[in-house]
């Protein structure tokens, strides 16, 4: 086959992967459907938005480059309070704020970068670990601007003014909220499906398999580890935004241990390595929460513990496969 041949080849397969798939444009109609028929629930959409738009972040640097995090939620926590600090005492445009928190978290990823990209899996997690912990007592430290234990009160949101539609006032019952989240979730999930296929994507996924060998073809490994990491700590630092907007609220909660396991967990419960993980896994660990807390609020992490535990040693494919199960176990 000619170059020629091979490079159109190329393209066409490239186009036919990008292509939207029936099932993902059902999905996403459901999830805009359910939004507007489910109006009393608007806040609990909102929340799944936050950490699905959280997951995927984390799920770029897991799931496509292999660079494991502990301390994901130190962008996140950044984009929190710069977007609050941004809205009380410069402006409470959304959008603009949205643009601060995102422009700080992808700072704090790009100084970092460089003590992520080089040594073992074991140092990149105290790395990580640390930079959220550093952060929390920074912020715990200057409590005159943050707010300290108490949080940072009195953030207050101007309106999402859309050309030619309208404005809308953020309310209590987070209906606004929840449409503007949403919203900025599905962009970004748009923007990031087409990049994860574009030769830069490819390479991420091949540097996660083998980076010597990326090497070795004459690619830059610490750079392209850098980008992506830079990249996902733009969008955890939006995904901590959109809480502090949200919510008109941040505290030093959005730096703790338990924001970036939860995001793991998530992760986990949805698969790393494909955009949809983060999404079904933030659907899957908020409606889990919220069911099995109304039902027994003092052990509901026992049973979400559990239900990991089922899905570590029993493994996705098999649990969400009655034809595998059985076809399985009757091979045993």
């Amino acid at each position: 086959m000619s170059d020629t041949g091979m490079a159109d080849q190329l393209r066409r397969r490239s186009a036919a992967v990008m292509r939207w798939r029936g099932w993902e444009m059902a999905v996403w109609a459901a999830i805009w459907a359910a939004l507007f028929v489910l109006p009393s629930h608007a806040a609990l959409f909102n929340e799944i938005a936050i950490l699905a738009l959280f997951a995927v972040s984390l799920d770029l640097v897991l799931g496509y480059a292999g660079i494991v995090s502990l301390g994901h939620a130190a962008f996140f926590g950044v984009g929190a309070y710069g977007a609050a600090l941004f809205a009380k005492h410069v402006g409470a445009d959304p959008l603009t704020g949205l643009a601060v928190g995102t422009a700080l978290g992808a700072l704090l990823g790009a100084l970092t970068s460089p003590m992520i990209v080089r040594g073992t899996d074991l140092t990149r997690l105290m790395v990580t670990l640390g930079i959220a912990l550093v952060l929390l007592e920074l912020a715990n430290k200057f409590d005159g601007l943050t707010g300290g234990a108490d949080g940072l009160q009195g953030v207050v949101m101007g309106p999402i003014v859309v050309p030619f539609v309208g404005r809308f006032e953020f309310d209590l019952a987070a209906r606004t909220a929840s449409v503007y989240s949403l919203g900025v979730l599905f962009v970004v999930f748009v923007v990031l499906r087409r990049l994860v296929h574009t030769p830069f994507g490819v390479s991420l996924q091949a540097l996660r398999d083998n980076r010597l060998r990326v090497s070795a073809i004459g690619l830059s490994v610490q750079g392209r580890l850098a980008a992506v990491y830079t990249l996902a700590a733009a969008l955890a630092g939006a995904s901590g935004a959109l809480l502090a907007q949200t919510t008109g609220f941040a505290s030093l909660d959005v730096f703790e241990f338990h924001r970036s396991a939860d995001v793991l967990l998530a992760l986990v419960i949805g698969g790393a390595g494909w955009l949809w993980g983060g999404l079904i896994g933030a659907i899957a660990f908020k409606l889990m929460h919220d069911v099995i807390s109304a039902w027994t609020a003092q052990y509901w992490n026992f049973w979400i513990g559990l239900i990991l535990v089922v899905l570590m040693l029993v493994g996705r494919e098999r649990l969400f496969s009655p034809r595998r199960w059985f076809k399985r176990g009757a091979g045993s």
